[in-house]
């Protein structure tokens, strides 16, 4: 079959489309013929030996996968051939086939495209997660969400709304902006142009941000300490942006700010039962048109580099999937 390997920690430049054996499940996995597979930062992370649960060359990235049944491993009594998953593999995703546990692969609805499937559990997953069960969003609040047109940024527009919040979008062009109104945003702010603490400011009479979502960290995470709301939380998603954020404890003692770490994989351990009902209610969402993955790129398995590269450099726009066996 064929996959994308990668045979040393350097970076997404050194993946190569290779013919590999197929793999086998063990005890509790199941083999899946992989449809789609979502694109995601953290794929760069592996490939340069920076991410959380490292694997060692040689290795597929890609741990977001829809597709079907092939195999089943010894154990496994809650999936049968021929099912139609969603499953959040450890790696493997870029290639024709993967391994994945089975406690980690849900069905997938009949209703439900390969290319949906695979571009909604991260992304929806981490936002739901984070402003629903983190920071227990309420009616009426103002979120700000930062890199609002991003694959987590738009799905963070579009679940505020859901929550009932007034959504204040940032992003760093118009184009990306528009794109961003477009999922339910209320106010938008240009963070290249504009001075963030001042319109968050203005669009809440003073008041600041209840929550600030952030997936890009550095500068955008001072500006969000300044222009928070007393007893405001800030969620830490990521840090797209190429910064790490050190954080001033003494602005958090001001205004009895929170600022909140949103690990989404971690809760298929830690705590499945929050994962797992956070999936049912999106996936009610979803059925009922009220949410929608945004797909802006879909590439071939061969041209899985200049996917990541797409995600990498934050040119695009929503989710960039990976279509396979299509």
């Amino acid at each position: 079959m064929k996959a994308i390997v990668c045979h040393e920690l350097t970076g997404p430049a050194a993946l190569r489309l290779e013919e590999v054996p197929e793999p086998c499940p063990g005890l509790g996995q199941v083999r899946v013929r992989v449809r789609a597979c979502g694109v995601n930062f953290a794929d760069s992370l592996i490939t340069r030996g920076q991410y959380q649960l490292q694997p060692q060359p040689p290795f597929s990235p890609g741990f977001e996968v829809a597709g079907e049944v092939l195999e089943l491993g010894a154990g496994v009594t809650s999936i049968a051939v021929g099912d139609r998953v969603i499953g959040i593999a450890g790696h493997g995703g870029y290639a024709e086939q993967a391994v994945i546990d089975a406690h980690r692969c849900v069905a997938m609805p009949a209703a439900m495209s390969f290319v949906h499937g695979a571009a909604f559990p991260v992304v929806f997953g981490t936002s739901h997660i984070a402003l629903w069960h983190r920071a227990r969003l309420q009616a009426g609040e103002t979120l700000v969400v930062h890199g609002a047109s991003g694959g987590v940024g738009l799905t963070a527009v579009a679940i505020g709304k859901q929550l009932g919040a007034t959504v204040i979008a940032t992003a760093s062009s118009p184009e990306k902006l528009e794109v961003a109104r477009q999922h339910g945003a209320d106010h938008l702010i240009n963070s290249r142009t504009e001075d963030l603490r001042v319109r968050i400011k203005a669009l809440t009479d003073g008041r600041g941000a209840d929550v600030v979502y952030d997936p890009v960290g550095g500068d955008l995470f001072t500006a969000s300490l300044r222009s928070v709301a007393f007893e405001g939380r800030i969620l830490v998603i990521g840090f797209a942006g190429g910064t790490v954020p050190q954080i001033p404890a003494n602005h958090l003692l001001v205004k009895n700010v929170d600022v909140i770490g949103v690990n989404w994989p971690a809760y298929a351990e830690l705590n499945p039962h929050v994962m797992t009902t956070s999936f049912h209610m999106l996936m009610d969402w979803y059925l009922a048109g009220a949410i929608q993955p945004y797909i802006s790129a879909t590439y071939p398995l061969e041209q899985a580099v200049e996917a990541l590269h797409q995600v990498v450099t934050r040119q695009s726009t929503g989710k960039v999937i990976i279509a396979v066996n299509e």
